[in-house]
Parts: C-alpha cells; sequence; structure tokens
C-alpha cells in the first residue's frame, strides 16, 4: 500500500498515473505523516460522526479520517485525481469521494442527503484560493459541529484574532460570531510537495450553543461591523457616516456616546459584544 505522505512514493504513483500539479488547484501534498494524523486527530471524529472533506488530493487525510469517523464524504474538483484516489483509498470502506466543485453544491443539503449523523464535522486542508467563501459557506451552513482546517495562517490569524489587532477585522468577527475559533498549531512549507511559498496553520473552530451577545437583527451589526472595517483608518463615526448617510453624523456620535463609546474611536478597537450592543442602539429598520 503506498504511503500517502512518502514523497518517493508520492513521485512514483503521480508517474504512473502521469498526474502533474495544477497551480491554479493550489495543490499541495503532505509529505510528513504527523501532520494528516495531528489534522484527524484535532477534529474529534468517531463512529458517530459523518465527516466533510474539501479538496482530498491523494487521500492521505481521508485515509486518517477513515479511521475514526462514521463516514467521510471527501469533495474533489479535480477529476484527473480519480484513478489516483480509486487506488489509494480501495480499503477505505466507510469513505465516498464525490467530484464536484464545492462552491457549487448545496452544502446543507448535501450534509443531511450524504452524511446522516446527528454529528457532522468538517476536516480539510483547504485550497488557499478558495479559503475565506468557502468557510463562509461552511459556517452559514450551520450544520457542522466542529470546522477543523489547514489554511494560510495569515487567513488563520485574521479569524482568531481579538479587538486592537492588526489581524482585526470582519471576516473575523463574522466567524466568530458562529463558532469559537482556535489556532491549534503551525506547518511550515517543507511539509508539502511542491512548496507553497507561505506557512500555513491549523484551525478547529466549535460551534456556539448561543451568539457571544444578544443582537435584534444580526444583519444590521454585521453592516456595521463592515462599515467599520472597510475604512479602517477612519474613525468610527466617520465609517459609519459614509455607510448609514440616512442618519446624519450628529445623531451617530449621540448613538455612540450613549453606548459609553468614544466618537473618535476606530473600529477595530470594539469588541464583538460592543458591536451588538451599538447595532441594538440603531432605530429600528436602519
Amino acid at each position: 500500500m503506498t504511503r500517502l505522505t512518502d514523497p518517493e512514493q508520492i513521485r512514483e504513483l503521480l508517474g504512473r498515473h502521469g498526474f502533474h500539479f495544477s497551480k491554479a488547484l493550489g495543490q499541495n501534498f503532505l509529505i510528513d505523516a504527523t501532520v494528516p494524523e495531528r489534522i484527524a486527530g484535532s477534529v474529534r471524529a468517531d463512529a458517530g460522526c459523518g465527516v466533510l472533506e474539501i479538496g482530498p488530493g491523494i487521500g492521505c487525510l481521508t485515509a486518517e479520517l477513515s479511521k475514526h469517523a462514521g463516514k467521510v464524504l471527501a469533495v474533489e474538483l479535480d477529476r484527473r485525481l480519480e484513478p489516483l484516489i480509486r487506488e489509494t483509498l480501495a480499503h477505505c470502506s466507510n469513505t465516498e469521494v464525490l467530484f464536484s466543485d464545492i462552491m457549487k453544491l448545496d452544502i446543507p443539503r448535501l450534509a443531511e442527503e450524504k452524511l446522516p449523523y446527528e454529528t457532522r464535522l468538517v476536516c480539510a486542508n483547504l485550497p488557499y484560493n478558495i479559503t475565506s467563501p468557502l468557510l463562509t459557506e461552511l459556517v452559514r451552513a450551520g450544520c457542522f459541529e466542529r470546522i477543523c482546517v489547514m489554511i494560510q495562517k495569515e487567513v488563520a490569524d485574521r479569524i482568531c484574532a481579538g479587538s486592537g489587532s492588526k489581524d482585526y477585522g470582519a471576516f473575523g468577527l463574522f466567524v466568530q460570531w458562529y463558532y469559537a475559533p482556535e489556532l491549534l498549531f503551525t506547518v511550515p512549507p517543507h511539509c508539502f510537495l511542491p512548496q507553497p511559498k507561505v506557512t500555513s496553520a491549523v484551525i478547529r473552530l466549535t460551534r456556539r450553543s448561543l451568539p457571544p451577545a444578544e443582537v435584534q437583527e444580526e444583519a444590521r451589526m454585521f453592516r456595521i461591523i463592515r462599515a467599520a472595517f472597510n475604512q479602517r483608518r477612519k474613525t468610527l463615526v466617520n465609517a459609519l457616516a459614509s455607510a448609514f448617510p440616512e442618519l446624519g453624523k450628529p445623531a451617530l456620535e449621540e448613538l455612540l456616546s450613549g453606548c459609553g463609546l468614544d466618537p473618535a474611536v476606530r473600529g477595530e478597537k470594539l469588541t464583538l459584544q460592543e458591536f451588538a450592543s451599538l447595532s441594538n442602539a440603531f432605530p429600528g429598520g436602519s
């Protein structure tokens, strides 16, 4: 059986099938056996769980997940990998590989139809080029208890950042509203074939049973958050005046002061709870 993280055996497998890496698809295969083992362990799957994997490559993480989960559903875009995966995962009877574009699928419906388990998880080495939009869809799906993924460290830092940090921003706050993030460990470029130009990191997102604060209208809160970070060098009152011209700057200054906030503060200083309180203070329907 091919050792799926052994560089020589990977090259032999790829050569035998005439496979060449695609830069456009961001294909980088792991060559450090400890990494897929640690990722698979971090998602905490067991026989009562169904796991969605995106971008299995030649299946090194898939094979590890199959040892723990009730079922693994791996979604792969590159059909050139089909004969390779059929060979490398032949021994994994609880694994199904679907050749499709995950960004074009109805993820909640896919999970319901293909992973009929009370607990559903996501575990993947995500392609860098779709990390943010895909994570957005996975979070919005609302059907995954934990999401454990390897992504570019720069994005991991943004997701886990707290207020006042240079990495703090709207995308991280969106994720943090629904999931509690943890940065587990980093993975250097030499752990991949071919080597990427950036360091990767593994994060685990655990779905919150309740939001971190009470908010009357989530859509309005996220509109405020986006406004605060779209022009992050502006003071919060000026950023909000651009996004909510119907309210006017004087009213916004009064509104911020009423929430105990200095109108001259920048959005990056506000916690998620403060954004929620600010949203609740806005006039209804804004």
